[in-house]
């Protein structure tokens, strides 16, 4: 990937200059809000800080803070550049605190490069932190520095620098271990390098089981053996009785290479004469130790990873540090230990063995990504990493006895896991319900690729049973093109199914008085989406997802004459956006062009039946261009109507109108202006007059809101079949088809209005 200066400049002066900023998380628009945030109110959480310096963690952001701290002798790969010119590498490290792991970070730029004098200075400052990330100090300063702000700080102290590439390269090395059969006490390892990551790897291979006379260490003189004179401290711990005296020589007969040095130092030869299956970690950058291409060309049954994002196997810090002090945060701990960077690398380790959602082959252009030679590692961008890594790492604070904060660790990982999960808590409900039933989901569409990715992330992560409709040949054929090699689906061909006589016959009985003849029905059955209809219909399957190729009336039609509407009651459609983590109920956004009051009535009592279902408290907004009888029209007196027949079948739920939209989310225009309103709060139900104004209120709110969008859902059938449009994603199917699934238990209860 090639970055011109001019882009990279830009980047950092415009908008505006750096990378962050500070937002206020209360409100701050009433003299009232002032008067809490500064003074009076401010002196009261300082009095009972004063009183117990914990509850700084319950009144203050300083468990969300860290501090990246860096003097500057050692920025990237740039040298000692000073701590002004390190600013934006800092920054940048604030940017991946926030963006990966949540953490609230700030770079602290120190202008000293006497040790003792740095040390002060982070003690001085600690109070305002939960955490300090040292960054971009040299070695061997930086290695006393952590040491003596560990001894005398209580709160975690991390140099990523040292520990993060061997808290990652660490997990690839036990997952490359797994792959070659090898195991860790026996393997014979190699570090190029003797700087901050390389001593501090080699130290952390030995915790991970590598027998410390297995381990050698070249620098820029040769190995590290027992006869030199020139080693300082450090070094000299890892000095081994060898006659060896070049890298060469000493990686011959080696298991794996791990490179922390400068690049082009290995040559394919040196590669050539390691030992079977070799592991190769040439992590140099921006040249790695050997050119991957060069390393598999060599030795075709290397698993090798570099430090670049442009081939597999990134050993990456940014799976590391982020998790690692959310974790370490959330338990409040004193420090960072062994344990809990090993519990990290461990947790890194599994995460690799688990089925990779597509939302993250997708971000990578990779068509299918699996455990194997070419994957070992996380990728970056996998949003599981925080919690998988962030609990691990909890976990093992607690364990070691330096959290000040007690955790339920499944439920504190459960709460992760909603952060991440797009749509937040409402999403996540939907998908874990949906794994407790297991359902069967019919996609009618079992040859389109988005359907194949969907149906394998719903098989492989328990959220249901799916069954892929179409000619079986097809099917396989895609999925053995898109390399999804662990997917063997259940499919259905209507053409060769030995139902497809009887669904026929079924189905005609069904159409047989609105014109339909057995000949038109026979050949109707082999169409996939009417062939779905019919399982469903028989109970042999338990919701239909469909339509992805079909105008969305040509996706309904057939719903509504084989599952047909519950008795007296019309089919609406109803759209879910998750705003800011709250979700909204938008209907009827697909059916009803211009509804009349009875048919808006029975659609907001059909929307509320859906949202209680999740435990939710409807409060209804019946939507209109007027505010509570201000204009005398047709369109208006349609809506009061409405909300009478409402109230006359629920006149325990909150619903109002008619009401502009601003009115419907605006408690305290309501409260000066509508203090006879029922509506208190936001409205969390959205009743439209018509299909424009619905229809057009949620394509622009997809558009220009940070929002996820479940659905649209077809309430009011007796089954669940659900229309997929044309635009859904892989993701949008997967949570369509847990949907579905909590959508067929609630339609077993056979609730009737």
């Amino acid at each position: 990937m090639y970055i011109s200066k001019e882009d990279a400049l830009r980047y950092h002066r415009e908008p505006r200059p750096g990378k962050i900023e500070i937002r206020i998380t209360k409100p701050c628009s009433t003299q009232w809000d002032l008067s809490l945030a500064y003074t009076p109110g401010v002196a009261i959480p300082c009095l009972e800080i004063e009183k117990n310096p914990n509850t700084a963690y319950d009144y203050t952001n300083k468990g969300n803070l860290v501090a990246v701290v860096t003097n500057g002798t050692a920025v990237l790969g740039l040298g000692n550049i000073g701590a002004l010119a390190g600013k934006p590498v800092m920054e940048g490290k604030a940017v991946l605190f926030k963006k990966f792991g949540q953490v609230d970070a700030i770079d602290i730029e120190v202008a000293t490069e006497d040790p003792e004098e740095f040390i002060q200075i982070v003690q001085r400052i600690a109070p305002s932190f939960g955490g300090i990330n040292l960054e971009d100090v040299k070695a061997p300063e930086c290695f006393y520095i952590e040491e003596k702000l560990s001894e005398t700080l209580d709160i975690p102290v991390f140099h990523d620098d040292q520990h993060g590439t061997a808290v990652i390269s660490g997990a690839g090395l036990l997952n490359a271990l797994e792959l070659t059969g090898k195991k860790i006490e026996d393997v014979i390892v190699v570090v190029s390098g003797a700087g901050a990551s390389a001593l501090a790897c080699a130290q952390y291979y030995i915790s991970l089981g590598v027998q410390p006379e297995h381990l050698f260490m070249c620098d820029s003189r040769g190995v590290i053996s027992t006869d030199r004179t020139d080693l300082n401290p450090f070094k000299r711990k890892f000095a081994r009785k060898t006659s060896k005296r070049t890298l060469a020589e000493i990686l011959e007969g080696a298991d794996v290479f791990v490179g922390l040095s400068v690049g082009g130092i290995v040559t394919k030869d040196m590669v050539k004469r390691m030992a079977d299956h070799p592991i190769i970690f040439a992590m140099a950058n921006p040249d790695p130790e050997i050119p991957y291409e060069e390393a598999r060309e060599a030795r075709p049954d290397a698993i090798v990873a570099t430090g670049r994002s442009d081939y597999p196997n990134q050993v990456n810090n940014v799976l590391g540090f982020p998790f690692i002090f959310r974790g370490a945060l959330d338990v409040r701990a004193k420090k960072i230990t062994e344990n809990m960077k090993l519990a990290a690398t461990r947790a890194l380790a599994q995460l690799v063995r688990e089925p990779v959602p597509h939302i993250v082959e997708q971000a990578y252009g990779l068509s299918h990504l699996e455990f194997g030679p070419d994957y070992i590692i996380p990728k970056p961008l996998d949003p599981r990493v925080l919690y998988w890594v962030a609990p691990a790492v909890a976990k093992a604070a607690l364990e070691d006895g330096v959290a000040r904060h007690e955790i339920d660790i499944d439920a504190y990982r459960e709460q992760l896991e909603e952060r991440v999960e797009t749509g937040g808590h409402l999403t996540h409900v939907v998908i874990q319900g949906a794994k407790q039933l297991k359902g069967r989901v019919v996609f009618a569409e079992g040859r389109d690729e988005r359907i194949i990715r969907a149906a394998y992330q719903v098989q492989k992560n328990n959220i249901a049973h799916p069954i892929l409709v179409g000619r079986a040949e097809l099917i396989r054929t895609e999925i053995e093109r898109l390399g999804i090699t662990d997917f063997n689906p259940e499919i259905v061909d209507p053409e060769t199914d030995e139902r497809k006589e009887y669904y026929a016959q079924k189905l005609f009985e069904l159409r047989q008085r609105k014109g339909m003849v057995l000949y038109q029905a026979l050949y109707a059955i082999e169409q996939p989406h009417i062939f779905s209809l019919m399982m469903l219909h028989e109970g042999d399957a338990d919701a239909v997802l469909h339509g992805m190729r079909m105008e969305y009336d040509d996706a309904v039609r057939p719903v509504l004459q084989i599952i047909r509407t519950r008795d007296g009651v019309r089919a609406a459609g109803l759209h879910i956006l998750i705003i800011k983590g709250e979700p909204i109920f938008l209907a009827d956004t697909t059916i009803h062009i211009n509804p009349g009051a009875s048919e808006l009535a029975q659609i907001a009592l059909l929307a509320t039946e859906f949202v209680e279902h999740f435990k939710i408290r409807p409060r209804v907004a019946f939507l209109s261009f007027s505010n509570f009888g201000a204009v005398s029209s047709p369109e208006v007196r349609k809506i009061h109507e409405a909300i009478e027949i409402f109230r006359t079948y629920r006149p325990d739920v909150i619903a109002e109108g008619e009401m502009q939209a601003d009115v419907a989310f605006d408690p305290t225009i309501v409260k000066e202006f509508y203090p006879f309103s029922q509506l208190k709060e936001s409205a969390n139900i959205l009743i439209f007059p018509n299909l424009d104004s619905a229809n057009i209120a949620y394509k622009l709110l997809t558009k220009l809101v940070d929002s996820t969008s479940l659905g649209p859902i077809l309430i009011g059938t007796r089954k669940p079949a659900h229309p997929i449009p044309r635009s859904s994603t892989v993701d949008d199917i997967v949570r369509l088809a847990a949907l579905a699934v909590l959508d067929a238990r609630w339609k077993n209860a056979k609730i009737t209005l």
